[in-house]
């Protein structure tokens, strides 16, 4: 197994155990990996490294209050609310002169 599958493997079954200690499951957080990464690897690379890990905490409570039941319709929120971010990204940094 090359290094990047186990990382990909152990990062799964730390997000499995994640999940079941907070009650979640994680087949509703897999199809968002891959945005949820992305956006914090643009964070970290742009407007701030240390905000990176804390834009995602506030994505996940701005989803959590907005949705009565999970689901679908928690995923499609979650990735509109990541393509709003990631225009304030890109707005910022062309603020900022870095684009």
């Amino acid at each position: 197994m090359s290094n990047k599958n186990k990382d990909i493997a152990s990062a799964h079954e730390w997000l499995n155990i994640v999940c079941a200690e907070l009650g979640l499951d994680f087949e509703e957080l897999r199809p968002l990996i891959a945005p949820l990464l992305d956006l914090t690897r643009d964070i970290a690379h742009g407007p701030s490294r240390p905000s990176a890990p804390l834009t995602t905490f506030l994505l996940g409570l701005a989803v959590g209050r907005s949705q009565t039941t999970p689901g679908a319709e928690s995923i499609s929120a979650t990735e509109e609310k990541i393509k709003a971010i990631n225009a304030q990204i890109k707005a910022y940094m062309t603020a900022e002169g870095d684009l």
